[in-house]
C-alpha cells in the first residue's frame, strides 16, 4: 500500500472533521458537511487523490518516435 495515499487520507479526513465541527451545515440539509462521518469519509477521499498527485511516476517510459 502506498505510504502517500493513507498519509492523504489520514490527513484529509481531520481536516473536513475539524471543517465540520466548526462551520458545518446549520440548515442540514447540506449532503457533505451535514453528517460527520459524510464530512470525514469526503474528506479522506480528496486527501488521499491529492496526495496521490505527488507520486513519482518511476514506471512509465515515455519513448520518444521519429514520424
Amino acid at each position: 500500500m502506498n505510504k502517500l495515499y493513507v498519509i492523504g487520507a489520514l490527513i484529509g479526513a481531520l481536516v473536513r472533521y475539524f471543517y465540520w465541527q466548526q462551520i458545518g451545515c446549520n440548515s442540514g440539509i447540506c449532503a457533505i458537511t451535514s453528517k460527520p462521518l459524510n464530512s470525514t469519509i469526503y474528506g479522506a477521499a480528496m486527501g488521499a487523490l491529492l496526495f496521490s498527485m505527488l507520486e513519482k511516476e518511476n514506471n512509465k517510459q515515455v519513448s520518444k518516435e521519429k514520424i
